[in-house]
Protein backbone atom coordinates (compact mmCIF):
# COMPACT_ATOMS: atom_id res chain seq x y z
CA UNK A 1 0.00 0.00 0.00
CA UNK A 2 1.11 3.37 -0.82
CA UNK A 3 1.66 5.50 1.98
CA UNK A 4 -1.45 7.62 3.42
CA UNK A 5 -2.42 11.28 3.01
CA UNK A 6 -2.36 12.57 6.38
CA UNK A 7 -1.35 11.57 9.70
CA UNK A 8 -4.69 11.06 10.78
CA UNK A 9 -5.49 8.83 8.04
CA UNK A 10 -2.49 7.12 8.86
CA UNK A 11 -3.65 6.59 12.70
CA UNK A 12 -7.51 5.42 11.50
CA UNK A 13 -5.83 2.86 8.94
CA UNK A 14 -3.38 1.39 11.88
CA UNK A 15 -6.29 1.14 13.57
CA UNK A 16 -8.39 -0.94 10.63
CA UNK A 17 -5.30 -2.82 10.36
CA UNK A 18 -5.79 -3.93 13.88
CA UNK A 19 -9.39 -4.63 13.69
CA UNK A 20 -8.73 -6.51 10.69
CA UNK A 21 -6.03 -8.45 12.31
CA UNK A 22 -8.96 -9.04 14.74
CA UNK A 23 -10.93 -10.09 12.76
CA UNK A 24 -13.55 -7.93 12.91
CA UNK A 25 -12.86 -6.31 9.37
CA UNK A 26 -13.34 -8.46 7.01
CA UNK A 27 -10.50 -8.82 3.69
CA UNK A 28 -13.03 -7.16 1.42
CA UNK A 29 -13.70 -4.00 3.85
CA UNK A 30 -9.83 -3.76 3.97
CA UNK A 31 -9.09 -3.40 0.81
CA UNK A 32 -11.69 -0.96 0.12
CA UNK A 33 -10.48 0.77 2.95
CA UNK A 34 -6.74 0.80 1.47
CA UNK A 35 -7.93 2.28 -1.77
CA UNK A 36 -9.49 5.11 -0.36
CA UNK A 37 -6.19 5.58 1.38
CA UNK A 38 -3.75 6.03 -2.02
CA UNK A 39 -2.93 9.39 -2.64
CA UNK A 40 -4.13 10.67 -6.00
CA UNK A 41 -1.35 9.63 -8.68
CA UNK A 42 0.09 13.03 -9.92
CA UNK A 43 0.31 14.34 -13.07
CA UNK A 44 3.55 14.48 -14.95
CA UNK A 45 4.46 17.76 -17.36
CA UNK A 46 6.13 16.80 -21.04
CA UNK A 47 9.73 17.97 -19.12
CA UNK A 48 9.35 15.35 -16.31
CA UNK A 49 7.88 12.76 -18.94
CA UNK A 50 10.84 13.36 -21.31
CA UNK A 51 13.49 13.65 -18.33
CA UNK A 52 12.13 10.14 -17.37
CA UNK A 53 12.76 8.43 -20.60
CA UNK A 54 16.27 10.08 -21.00
CA UNK A 55 17.16 9.06 -17.43
CA UNK A 56 16.14 5.55 -18.71
CA UNK A 57 18.76 6.22 -22.32
CA UNK A 58 16.13 4.75 -24.82
CA UNK A 59 14.69 6.88 -27.68
CA UNK A 60 11.21 7.51 -28.22
CA UNK A 61 10.47 4.36 -30.23
CA UNK A 62 12.13 2.25 -27.25
CA UNK A 63 10.65 3.75 -24.78
CA UNK A 64 6.91 3.70 -26.72
CA UNK A 65 7.24 -0.42 -26.57
CA UNK A 66 8.58 -0.47 -23.30
CA UNK A 67 4.95 1.33 -22.03
CA UNK A 68 3.20 -0.70 -24.76
CA UNK A 69 1.78 2.53 -26.34
CA UNK A 70 2.53 3.93 -29.79
CA UNK A 71 5.69 6.20 -30.78
CA UNK A 72 3.10 9.33 -31.54
CA UNK A 73 2.02 9.15 -27.86
CA UNK A 74 5.16 9.60 -26.32
CA UNK A 75 5.90 12.32 -28.89
CA UNK A 76 2.33 13.76 -27.79
CA UNK A 77 3.24 13.93 -24.40
CA UNK A 78 6.86 15.33 -24.57
CA UNK A 79 5.73 18.42 -26.60
CA UNK A 80 2.52 18.64 -24.46
CA UNK A 81 -0.15 17.60 -26.82
CA UNK A 82 -1.49 14.84 -24.75
CA UNK A 83 -1.03 14.08 -21.37
CA UNK A 84 -0.81 9.99 -19.89
CA UNK A 85 -3.32 8.87 -17.73
CA UNK A 86 -4.50 5.67 -16.04
CA UNK A 87 -2.28 2.87 -16.09
CA UNK A 88 0.67 5.17 -18.37
CA UNK A 89 1.02 7.59 -15.73
CA UNK A 90 1.43 5.04 -12.96
CA UNK A 91 3.94 2.91 -15.11
CA UNK A 92 6.15 6.54 -15.49
CA UNK A 93 6.01 7.26 -11.97
CA UNK A 94 7.21 3.47 -11.12
CA UNK A 95 9.72 4.22 -13.54
CA UNK A 96 10.71 7.19 -12.18
CA UNK A 97 10.73 5.98 -8.75
CA UNK A 98 12.78 3.02 -9.24
CA UNK A 99 14.21 2.44 -13.05
CA UNK A 100 13.25 1.23 -16.30
CA UNK A 101 14.21 -1.94 -14.54
CA UNK A 102 11.02 -2.15 -12.87
CA UNK A 103 8.99 -2.89 -15.66
CA UNK A 104 11.28 -4.85 -17.79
Amino acid sequence: MRKPQSAILAAVHETASGLHKAGVIDQISMREFDHLCLAPIEPLDPQQIKAIREAARVSQAVFATILNTSLSTVQKWEAGQKRPAGTALKLLHLIQERGIEAVL
